[in-house]
């Protein structure tokens, strides 16, 4: 529905209160606003065409829209009608423990969230949310502190005063945060944004939901999947030094040693944009085949940052390295998470992929414009673009140049495929490369799996968006989609960085498809195609491994398709 028809709609039924009609048309005006706003900026930084995305700002209009949603009839009525009744201080309230808000999280047991120490029924108005259920039920059972902090068009004294209109109780003030464990290796973690979800606390490991993920073009920090393998340390950026071992026979006989400041001056600025994949992700689509070892990731493990810092040929070369150093195959990369033995996480590229000057591979100590945050190897990490994100060695703590690959388990006992018959009784590591550049990959962001979807009331369309990516630099040219399970396909919209040469940022996709009258269950399906016309595979069985990585399968989503009775 268009803006002017919601001001219209308000307008006719809500005569008798100009004052709060005036609050929810400055309401809608401001997402509109703010929507619009956040195309054109998005479109300055990035030089492509925007006329058919909405992004973040969008969804700010959408998750927990409460200043949106509250135009409605149905909310004038009900409000008129709790306003006759008689205000009850905060002081006789309920007061509630943050434990009893989290069971409050479907309508049957009501839909809670707090905000500022208290406590809000929400679940009258999530039915008529504009956006859906799915986005506003993000925070349900928890704090709206976190999204706001993302889409801070909510804070404002407008949908402030009108939460407040649905304040059942107050959380209790016994209810304190539990002191830290320091005998726990994890006690250290940073807190992380409560919309991930998780597939491991320790280590923490958790993903974006997907209708997040493809909001922007450049995934926010707090949203970036979490990939950690050990617990994350705590490293004081004063004291930092990262250790370069030097060429055999160097005159100098000792290692580099160079601070965050050294690094910072000493070696020119360079910025990258760049997509990092887990291995593992989509590895839920091959459990579902047969059980494999690993996290059970959905499409949720890839994720991409503007990231800076300085390049590792230019540190190599400070070291004594040339691109003819003799004797050297493999650039190892050790970082200083550690487990309970000692045993330290590392990864191995190879050596002319460190000194290319086309491949941009950066010692990064900025992401987004902002310090690595803890989660993302804070003070410095390693950028391998196009990839496996498993070589992109966080908390980096030392460089070794070797003839050998890292003798890390992660290097020469995972991260690695087989044939789909090898099983744990007959696999041999050895006799299987270690992964590096990854292959073409889609998936479907928007609808998800199981929605109910209505199709546009004028002209039978619905908007199917997901994003494509593929490793080695390899551009994504086309993605095809399709919304009858193959049978017939239609090239979708794709926007993402122009960029010369090596591409090694994702494209994000959308199509306006119409969906048949008769069409009452659909499959969709997306499958890219990159530069090197590489083509995903379309099912994921002769690809399985026992491992769960490498899956890029055609992307499936079935939904079910309502429609108005007008």
């Amino acid at each position: 529905m268009t803006l002017l028809c919601r001001v219209q709609s308000v307008a006719l039924c809500s005569l008798a209160r100009p004052q709060r009609l005036q609050k929810h048309i400055f309401m809608s005006v401001r997402m509109c606003t703010v929507k619009n706003e956040s195309r054109r900026n998005w479109s300055k930084e990035t030089g492509t065409r925007t006329n058919h995305w909405e992004w973040g700002a969008t969804t700010a209009g959408v998750l927990l829209g409460l200043g949106s949603i509250l135009i409605f009839d149905t909310h004038r009525r009900k409000v008129q009608a709790e306003s006759e009744k008689e205000a009850v201080s905060s002081h006789f309230l309920p007061q509630y423990t943050r434990a009893e808000v989290k069971k409050h999280t479907n309508p049957s047991d009501r839909i809670w969230v707090t905000y500022a120490g208290e406590v809000f029924d929400i679940t009258d108005f999530v039915d008529l949310h504009p956006g859906g259920k799915s986005k506003i039920l993000l925070a349900a059972g928890g704090a709206l502190e976190p999204f706001w902090a993302l889409y801070g068009v909510h804070k404002s004294d407008h949908v402030l005063e009108i939460l407040q209109e649905y304040k059942v109780g107050v959380i209790s003030p016994d209810d304190k945060e539990e002191p830290l464990d320091f005998s726990d290796p994890y006690s250290g973690d940073p807190s992380r944004h409560p919309v991930l979800k998780v597939n491991s606390q320790k280590p923490f490991n958790a993903e974006p939901p997907l209708e997040m993920l493809t909001e922007n073009f450049i995934t926010p920090n707090v949203l970036f999947f979490k990939r950690n393998h050990l617990p994350v340390p705590n490293i004081n950026p004063d004291e930092f030094q990262l250790i370069v071992e030097r060429p055999p026979g160097a005159k100098q006989g000792k290692p580099l040693k160079l601070s965050l400041k050294d690094l910072k001056t000493k070696f020119s600025r360079h910025e990258v944009t760049v997509t990092l994949q887990c291995a593992g992700n989509r590895r839920s689509e091959m459990n579902a085949i047969k059980t494999v070892k690993g996290l059970d990731w959905g499409a949720g493990a890839i994720s991409t940052a503007r990231w800076a810092g300085v390049r590792l040929r230019d540190v190599l070369s400070d070291a004594g390295y040339t691109e003819n150093t003799p004797n050297v195959q493999h650039v190892q990369f050790e970082g200083l998470d550690q487990d309970v033995t000692g045993t330290k996480y590392g990864a191995s590229i190879p050596f002319r992929h460190a000194m290319s000057k086309d491949h941009e591979v950066l010692l990064a100590f900025e992401m987004n414009g902002e310090e690595l945050p803890k989660d993302h190897g804070f003070p410095l990490r390693v950028i391998v673009p196009g990839v496996v994100g498993a070589r992109n060695v966080k908390w980096l703590g030392r460089i070794i140049v070797s003839e050998e690959e890292s003798s890390s388990h992660w290097q020469q006992n995972d991260y690695k495929g087989f044939n789909p018959n090898v099983d744990w009784d007959t696999v041999d590591f050895s006799s299987a490369p270690a992964i590096q550049e990854l292959p073409v990959q889609s998936a479907i962001t928007e609808p998800r799996p199981g929605e109910i979807i209505t199709p546009d009331e004028d002209d039978g369309k619905v908007t199917i968006k997901g994003y494509a990516w593929s490793g080695g630099g390899r551009e994504i040219v086309r993605v095809d989609v399709s919304l009858d399970g193959g049978k017939t396909w239609k090239v979708a919209d794709l926007i993402g960085e122009e960029k010369k040469g090596l591409v090694w940022a994702w494209k994000l996709w959308q199509l306006e498809a119409t969906i048949p009258a008769q069409d009452k269950e659909i499959t969709i399906i997306c499958k890219a195609i990159d530069s090197s016309y590489n083509m995903q595979p379309d099912t994921v069985a002769p690809i399985w491994n026992l491992r769960g990585v490498l899956n890029n399968a055609w992307h499936r989503v079935s939904v079910t398709v309502a429609r108005d009775q007008h």
